[in-house]
C-alpha cells in the first residue's frame, strides 16, 4: 500500500534532489581538475629529480627540496582527492535513485488533445 503524495510537495523534493545533483555534479568536475594538478606536480616532481639525478639539470637543494615535495604532496592529494571523489560519485548515485523515486510517485496523467496523447 502506497501513501498518497500531495504532488505540490514531491514537486518541492525533486527540485531540491535536482539541486543536490547539480552541486555534486560541480564537486566531481571539481575533483576531476584537482587529480589533474596532483598528477602534473607528481609528474613534474618526479622529471625534476631524475634530471637532477643524472646530471642534466645543475644541482640545487632548494630545487631537489621542491621537487620531492611535489612529489609527495601530489602523491597525497591524489589519494585524498580520490576517496573524496568517490564519495562523491555514491551521492549522487543515490540523489539521482531519490530523483526517481520521487517522479515515480507522481500520478501522472495521460492527456489527449486534439487527438494526440500528451504526458
Amino acid at each position: 500500500m502506497t501513501t498518497a503524495i500531495p504532488d505540490g510537495d514531491v514537486h518541492d523534493e525533486i527540485a531540491l534532489v535536482e539541486s543536490r545533483i547539480e552541486e555534486l555534479t560541480e564537486q566531481i568536475e571539481r575533483c576531476r581538475k584537482i587529480s589533474l594538478a596532483a598528477k602534473l606536480a607528481i609528474v613534474a616532481g618526479a622529471l625534476w629529480i631524475v634530471l637532477t639525478s643524472t646530471g642534466a639539470v645543475q644541482f640545487l637543494p632548494a630545487a631537489l627540496i621542491a621537487a620531492l615535495a611535489a612529489a609527495i604532496g601530489g602523491t597525497v592529494l591524489l589519494g585524498s582527492n580520490k576517496t573524496t571523489w568517490v564519495q562523491t560519485q555514491e551521492a549522487l548515485r543515490a540523489s539521482e535513485n531519490l530523483r526517481a523515486e520521487l517522479i515515480g510517485r507522481l500520478e501522472l496523467r495521460v492527456v489527449i488533445e486534439n487527438g494526440k496523447t500528451r504526458h
